[in-house]
């Protein structure tokens, strides 16, 4: 028949089919560390933390911890 494969055929399938399911695995591994999770996760903030809403961001959130501070230093 025409749509048959012979055993070498076969063969090299499922050592393709292991080699993109390995180099699956290994990028979900290296994806998902969680260290490397992590510095993405900083370097993201890093950036967005230069831009000008980013500024603003940190600049009111700095505001209002102090605006806290001294209203509970006031309470004393």
């Amino acid at each position: 028949m025409a749509g048959e494969q012979s055993a070498e055929d076969i063969q090299r399938d499922i050592e393709r089919s292991r080699a993109a399911l390995a180099e699956a695995v290994d990028e979900l591994a290296q994806r998902t560390n969680p260290r490397r999770f992590a510095d993405n996760l900083k370097q993201s903030l890093r950036e967005k933390a230069q831009t000008t809403q980013g500024r603003i961001v940190i600049g009111v959130a700095g505001g209002a911890v102090v605006l806290l501070v001294v209203a509970r230093f006031r309470k004393r």
